[in-house]
């Protein structure tokens, strides 16, 4: 019988977090702030990506922990920085206090900068020696300044201001895009697959990333602050340019369905069992936060 989606995300989520506290498992105080920022209540939507993409091509778990650990603690930097009063000064994350209003701007600073550096430890730590030059590029490249921050800086440059759509897909491919798509492209390292299922898991996860901050924008104006976690129509506060804010409501959930098409038609090219990836993206797209 095939595995439900909702067994496989506790099952992954279970997983990288069994691996994510034995890794952050020391005696320092400081860890304390760190646990906060990484054990509070995350969906590990990219962790599930990089067992999904095992699975579909027959890679065992075990070899793929160290990335799924590796780009959950740059996707939990990332947000932790992204909430500082320098950036989106949110006070509210997945329901809770966000790490500078817990512990203070400076140890946020700090807890977000040893996140990262913890990330690519684990690369060096927990995969494959063969392996970790090619990871360490990957997740480099997808994290620094051609990918997330890049995205991230594009982002506060554009407040305030109107974008043309497609200023915005480069954003947000970036912003959020570039660490799905390492999601898929990791593991998928490891796997002697062609150049044409190289090129469908790209289009893919390109899809996906995507079609996930289109939901966002989306979730941004339709749901409450209770749903969310965070401060629900936070965007438009801060006259930040989004999918709702550029085509509307009903033109951003047009769109969200063409890049959800987009993925799993992406997938149908491919031989491998890629129906736990087609589930995934049809969890991103339905979520309600």
């Amino acid at each position: 019988m095939s595995q439900s989606l909702t067994d496989f995300l506790r099952v992954a989520r279970d997983r990288v977090d069994s691996q994510l506290s034995e890794f952050l498992k020391n005696d320092l105080e400081f860890d304390e702030a760190m646990r906060y920022c990484v054990f509070n209540g995350g969906k590990r939507v990219r962790p599930a990506l990089v067992y999904a993409t095992a699975d579909a091509l027959a890679i065992d778990r075990q070899r793929v922990d160290g990335m799924a650990v590796a780009i959950e603690l740059i996707h939990a930097y990332s947000l932790v920085h992204d909430d500082l009063p320098a950036m989106d000064d949110d006070s509210l994350r997945r329901g809770k206090p966000t790490c500078h209003v817990a512990y203070g701007e400076a140890t946020a600073i700090l807890v977000g900068d040893a996140l990262q550096c913890s990330a690519f430890e684990a690369l060096a730590t927990l995969c494959e020696p063969d392996f970790v030059a090619p990871l360490t590029r990957a997740l480099a490249r997808a994290s620094g300044s051609r990918g997330m921050i890049l995205g991230q800086t594009l982002d506060i440059e554009a407040e305030g201001s109107l974008l043309h759509e497609d200023q915005l897909e480069r954003m947000h491919r970036l912003k959020t895009g570039a660490l799905i798509d390492a999601s898929v492209a990791m593991p998928a390292l490891l796997a002697c697959i062609t150049e044409h299922e190289t090129l469908a898991l790209t289009n893919y996860s390109r899809a996906l990333g995507l079609a996930f901050q289109i939901q966002d924008d989306i979730l941004d104006v339709i749901a409450d602050t209770d749903t969310l976690g965070k401060p629900s129509g936070s965007d438009e506060s801060k006259a930040k340019p989004t999918y709702t804010s550029i085509l509307g409501l009903e033109g951003a959930k047009q769109k969200l369905n063409t890049v959800h098409s987009e993925a799993v038609e992406a997938l149908s090219t491919i031989s491998h069992d890629t129906t736990m990836l087609e589930s995934l993206a049809n969890y991103i797209v339905d979520r309600i936060n």
